[in-house]
């Protein structure tokens, strides 16, 4: 990944998961990469990769279930679907 130097290196990495959500590559209901995962991809240390995903579970986008991992968040069903 190249980096932007001005933007902090986890707020790119949000970016990054976030769009991977919005797109269907992490589903909805799917597990995300562990702290572990994401810290290898991205070539991050672990404290930066539990910043990313606690982000993601703070804007709503993935819960965590401690002991089992973190999972893209269930979308609401539109009225009348």
């Amino acid at each position: 990944m190249q980096w932007e130097p001005e933007v902090p290196r986890w707020r790119q990495v949000y970016a990054v998961m976030e769009e991977r959500i919005a797109d269907g590559t992490y589903p909805p209901g799917g597990r995300l990469p562990s702290v572990v995962d994401v810290c290898g991809e991205f070539g991050i240390s672990q404290v930066t990769a539990r910043k990313v995903l606690t982000e993601l579970r703070r804007q709503g986008l993935a819960v965590m279930y401690p002991g089992v991992g973190t999972f893209v968040s269930e979308l609401p069903q539109p009225p009348g679907s």
